[in-house]
C-alpha cells in the first residue's frame, strides 16, 4: 500500500509537506501541491479520510440547502450551472457536498441539528424558506454560511445586480423605440423576482414611461408554464404591450410560445427579453435576447467565500454583488406600427 513516505520519496518533498498538501494547508505553494497530487494519482494513493479528519479537525463536508416546494428550482438551468461551478471549487479543495434537510433518521428536527449530526464544516444555501424558524436558527449559529440570491446581514451573500439588470432590459427596449413595455415577474416571494420587478418600475419611471394597469403579470416559480400563462394575460389587454421583459429565460421562452400560439410573430409583432442567459437561450428560434448572469463566477466566488470562512478568514460578513450585461440576439426589434 502506498504511503505518504513513498510519495515523499518519489517527489523529493518532505513527508510533512506531502501531508500538508493533502490537507490544503495555505503555506504549501500551488505548484508543490499539484506535483504531489499528480504523483499520488499515478501511484494510486488514497488518503485516509478518517485520519484526515482527525488531523485537520474538519469533516471536509459542505452542506447544501436547497428547499423549493415545486421541485422546479433544482432542475432550473441557472441553479444547476451555479451549483456545478460551486462544486468544482469545493471538490478541488478536498470537500464533498451533502444535501441537508430537517429530517434526521425519519424524525423531523431542524437544519442546525442535521448539520451538527453530520458535522458539516459550512453550508451553502441556494434556495430556502427564508422565514422558516429552523433556517433562522442555522443562520444564528456558528456554522459558516453563504447564500445565493438573497440579502441578509447574518450570512455571507452572493448575487447578481438584479435591479441593474432589469433596468438594462427596459432601457434596451426603450432604445428600440418601445413605449408599451410589460413585465412578467418572477414572483414577489423571491428576492431576485422582487428586485427585478423594482428595477423594471424604476427604469420605466426614469424613461418617462407608464406602467399601465395589467402590465405586471405574475410568473410564479420562474417556469416556462407560468411565463406562457402570464403572456396570455398580457395579450388579452385592450392595449397590449409591444415588448415584454421577463424576469427569467424560462419565463421568456414560455412567453414566446404563447405569442406564437396566438398567431403573433416574435419580434415583428412583439419583442421579448429574458434574464439569466441559460444555455438554451442561444438555440431557440428566435434566439433570445437576455440579461446575462455570470453563473460560473457566482458559484466560484460563493465557494471561495465559504471556504475562507471555514478556515477562519473573512469573519466580516461579505455581501458580493456581481455585474450583469445585455446579450443581444433576435427576439427584440423596433415596434411596428405603434
Amino acid at each position: 500500500m502506498t504511503t505518504i513516505y513513498d510519495i515523499a520519496k518519489k517527489t523529493g518533498y518532505s513527508p510533512t509537506t506531502v501531508s500538508k498538501a493533502f490537507n490544503n494547508y495555505s503555506d504549501v505553494r500551488e505548484k508543490t501541491r499539484q506535483d504531489i497530487l499528480r504523483a499520488a494519482k499515478e501511484m494510486g494513493y488514497l488518503p485516509n479520510a478518517h485520519a484526515r479528519t482527525l488531523t485537520t479537525k474538519k469533516s471536509w463536508t459542505i452542506g447544501v440547502l436547497f428547499v423549493e416546494e415545486t421541485g422546479a428550482g433544482i432542475r432550473h438551468p441557472f441553479f444547476s450551472a451555479v451549483i456545478e461551478s460551486f462544486k468544482q471549487v469545493a471538490v478541488a479543495k478536498g470537500y464533498a457536498l451533502m444535501f441537508i434537510s430537517k429530517d434526521v433518521g425519519g424524525k423531523q428536527s431542524g437544519y442546525l441539528e442535521n448539520c451538527r449530526i453530520r458535522g458539516v464544516d459550512g453550508v451553502v444555501v441556494f434556495l430556502s424558506d427564508y422565514d422558516d424558524p429552523y433556517f433562522l436558527e442555522l443562520l444564528e449559529s456558528d456554522i459558516p454560511t453563504v447564500i445565493l440570491d438573497y440579502d441578509t446581514a447574518q450570512s455571507h451573500t452572493v448575487c447578481s445586480d438584479n435591479m441593474a439588470g432589469a433596468q438594462l432590459a427596459v432601457n434596451y427596449l426603450a432604445s428600440l423605440g418601445h413605449r408599451r413595455i410589460a413585465h412578467i415577474s418572477g414572483g414577489g416571494n423571491s428576492f431576485p423576482g422582487s428586485q427585478r420587478e423594482l428595477g423594471y418600475i424604476a427604469a420605466m419611471e426614469l424613461q418617462g414611461l407608464e406602467v399601465r394597469d395589467g402590465y405586471i403579470a405574475e410568473g410564479a416559480f420562474f417556469s416556462r408554464e407560468s411565463g406562457y400563462a402570464a403572456m396570455l394575460k398580457l395579450l388579452e389587454l385592450a392595449e397590449r404591450p409591444t415588448a415584454v421583459f421577463a424576469s427569467g429565460d424560462l419565463l421568456a421562452l414560455g412567453a414566446v410560445m404563447a405569442a406564437k400560439d396566438k398567431g403573433l410573430s416574435v419580434p415583428s409583432d412583439i419583442s421579448v427579453i429574458g434574464y439569466d442567459d441559460i444555455e438554451l437561450a442561444a438555440y431557440v428560434s428566435p434566439a433570445l435576447t437576455t440579461i446575462r448572469q455570470d453563473t460560473e463566477r457566482l458559484g466560484t466566488r460563493a465557494a471561495e467565500i465559504l471556504l475562507a470562512s471555514i478556515d477562519g478568514k473573512g469573519q466580516e460578513k461579505e455581501a458580493l454583488m456581481l455585474p450583469v450585461e445585455v446579450v443581444v440576439r433576435n427576439s427584440c426589434a423596433p415596434p411596428g406600427g405603434e
